[in-house]
């Protein structure tokens, strides 16, 4: 055997092995400083349309894709509310009640208002959490929630109560989530600076505006007749009055506004 020549091939096998290792870190560093100089440059673009928000997580979050189902309401529910009739709606999945007696409101309202009313008087009371007051409507919406996480704009997991002329609630409509069960394992979501970049992008930002709350939740990715599947969802609120949605895994805007859900392209 050669043993020269073998030397030989191996130090050239080696040296291969070194430059193609080179190579690849070469190409790993520039796409971190591509990636690096682009958020820079995004933010420069923000600062430029003078668009303001508060610090934002930069370190990786991971969360993971739900599903649950929604709760059919039978008669027997119906023992654990006090100084209230109700009917059921929906084959089941809603409950319409009706109180016995007004509940007074305050002149200017404060969900803490309601929160002694939700945790002894409604089902499931505490899973709920303040969502907003429309004027026009005479109603105050609750969202439910699971794990401290927010169901956005979830037909089956919301409470709407509705007040009178005289600043009284009189009844209220409520559908609630059970049975949630993590469908995957967690992984890396889009963190809200890339998904205020997409905001952006698609012109839903407008120059002078502010981010005034981030915040994670869930919506509706997939909607089956006996369960759903939920996806985390960014929350943003622009000026404290516009709230704006975006996949946390696909990086779609949402809009609860279309008939379904729809995701902005």
């Amino acid at each position: 055997m050669d043993w020269n020549k073998t030397k030989t091939i191996f130090i050239i096998t080696f040296l291969i092995l070194d430059v193609y290792l080179l190579f690849q870190f070469m190409k790993i560093r520039d796409a971190n400083k591509y990636e690096v100089a682009n958020e820079a440059s995004f933010e420069e673009k923000l600062k430029a349309d003078e668009i303001q928000y508060n610090d934002l997580p930069k370190a990786p979050i991971k969360d993971q894709y739900l599903s649950a189902k929604p709760k059919v309401f039978i008669k027997g529910d119906f023992a654990k509310l006090k100084g209230q009739s109700a009917t059921i709606m929906d084959q089941g999945l809603s409950l319409q009640v009706t109180l016995e007696k007004p509940l007074q409101l305050g002149s200017k309202f404060e969900p803490a208002e309601l929160s002694g009313f939700l945790k002894e008087n409604v089902l499931y009371g505490e899973h709920y959490q303040f969502w907003e007051k429309d004027d026009k409507k005479n109603t105050i919406t609750f969202f439910q929630q699971y794990d401290n996480f927010t169901l956005y704009q979830n037909i089956n997991g919301m409470i709407t109560f509705t007040y009178n002329a005289d600043n009284q609630i009189v009844s209220y409509q409520q559908s609630y989530l059970e049975g949630f069960e993590k469908l995957t394992a967690k992984e890396d979501i889009l963190l809200p600076l890339k998904a205020i970049e997409t905001l952006h992008q698609k012109g839903m930002l407008k120059p002078k505006s502010k981010i005034t709350k981030v915040e994670l939740g869930y919506s509706t990715l997939i909607q089956l007749a006996a369960s759903q599947v939920l996806a985390p969802t960014w929350h943003f609120v622009v000026n404290d009055k516009e709230s704006l949605f975006v996949n946390a895994f696909e990086g779609q805007i949402i809009d609860f506004k279309s008939d379904e859900n729809s995701k902005v392209e």
